[in-house]
């Protein structure tokens, strides 16, 4: 099956990934049917709070595949998913407060 890859890159590809689906996810929870997904970056380059709010569930996802990478013992692709989840974070941070 392909999730039982044990590879840098896969695991890079697994974590910029997952997060992007979970933005998604939640903009249909929380901003769907009222807003359109370009009203949600409007709101989060207004309202500095909501960029809190959307990266945790984002990167929520990242610790949950890290964990189970870690825990069925796939080091490398656990590694890439732990390296993308800290470029998103460095990037949350950065929008937040600096941009």
């Amino acid at each position: 099956m392909i999730f039982k890859k044990d590879n840098l890159s896969f695991g890079l590809i697994l974590g910029f990934i997952a997060p992007l689906l979970s933005l998604v996810i939640y903009y249909f929870v929380k901003f769907y049917p009222v807003f359109s997904m370009g009203d949600m970056f409007d709101a989060l380059k207004t309202n500095k709070r909501l960029v809190t709010a959307i990266s945790i569930p984002c990167l929520f996802l990242n610790v949950i595949l890290f964990t189970i990478y870690i825990n069925s013992r796939r080091d490398s692709t656990a590694k890439g998913i732990f390296a993308s989840t800290l470029l998103y974070a460095i990037a949350s941070l950065l929008f937040k407060f600096l941009g």
